[in-house]
């Protein structure tokens, strides 16, 4: 079978979500800089759109990508369900096990981390899912790459995928500031507490996602894929230029993100934020790797103040 490197024609379109301009931000640096994005907000707002869209604004696979993926799905023998081409979309149901999601079994198999290979994966609704299973994450995230241990063999799967998830406020869904809202706050604080502080620290961009009005929905088409797809490109291309082939900017080492060309005033911006809120030095970097994306898709040299005050905002809950 060919390698197949771009999705179909026909494949959904960025053009489809309507408003959101936060969202249609948010998607764009995600895509761009090939970073991890928590969508949070009511049912109906167009997380599971947005989500189903990402791959869309995704540059193709490059040749040797497009063979790691070919790779996974044969032995899976999956090779020729991959007949939509492009990169790999996943979205497994939350009730889900981490073995699963991660890989296990006996004999042992790929996860829907592995599967996701060089794409996507979409964890919709993700405080339902089972909390071992998001704590599993957490490793796969960092080092691209899943361990399955056994008796007597250990086998390593590759598993360098964007993880995007989506979650509502509450149980109900409309939010404690809803005056509709009936959850009681333990309800809330136990519904919210599935997302632990580790694996919320892994998660790059989080995006407050709210109703679109009716004039929004039955407004024109926004920016087509194509468009969004040749700045992300462009973006990559300057990454390869700097990291190496294949990389981008989500997979800078502490020490590459941290020698990235600030200008005083956004170096000053972070460290005000830093000592105010106590970050963790990996959300410091996390955040320098956002400002670096930004810049790149600005085509900026270094990062300024602006770059650095769009990377913190889009790492707060409370934007929308």
């Amino acid at each position: 079978l060919p390698l197949q490197m771009e999705a179909a024609a026909g494949a959904p379109d960025l053009a489809d979500l309507r408003g959101q301009p936060h969202l249609r931000h948010a998607l764009e640096v995600a895509a761009a800089g090939g970073h991890s994005l928590l969508m949070i907000g009511p049912p109906g707002a167009g997380k599971s759109l947005a989500a189903s869209r990402l791959p869309s604004i995704l540059p193709p696979l490059a040749p040797v990508e497009a063979l790691e993926v070919a790779r996974i799905a044969s032995a899976c023998g999956r090779l020729n369900l991959v007949g939509s081409g492009g990169r790999p979309f996943r979205a497994p149901h939350h009730t889900i096990s981490p073995a699963g999601l991660i890989g296990g079994g006996n004999p042992p198999r790929p996860g829907e981390v592995t599967l996701a290979h060089r794409g996507v994966l979409f964890l919709d609704e993700l405080c339902e899912f089972r909390r071992d299973s998001l704590e599993a994450l957490r490793a796969p995230l960092e080092s691209g790459e899943v361990s399955i241990a056994r008796a007597g063999s250990r086998s390593s799967l590759p598993c360098r995928f964007m993880l995007i998830a989506a979650a509502n406020p509450c149980p109900c869904g409309r939010g404690e500031t809803d005056p509709d809202c009936g959850c009681a706050p333990v309800a809330v604080q136990r519904y919210q507490g599935k997302l632990s502080g580790a694996l919320a620290d892994r998660i790059d961009i989080l995006a407050a996602v709210r109703q679109p009005s009716a004039a929004d929905i039955g407004g024109g088409e926004g920016e087509a894929s194509v468009e969004v797809r040749g700045r992300v490109a462009a973006a990559r291309g300057r990454q390869e230029r700097r990291l190496g082939p294949g990389r981008c900017n989500a997979e800078m080492t502490p020490g590459e993100a941290r020698a990235c060309a600030l200008s005083p005033e956004a170096g000053a911006l972070l460290a005000e934020l830093y000592a105010r809120q106590r970050l963790s030095g990996r959300a410091h970097d996390r955040a320098l790797r956002l400002a670096q994306t930004i810049a790149d898709l600005a085509g900026a040299d270094s990062i300024g103040e602006d770059e650095m005050a769009q990377a913190l905002a889009l790492r707060r809950r409370d934007r929308g």
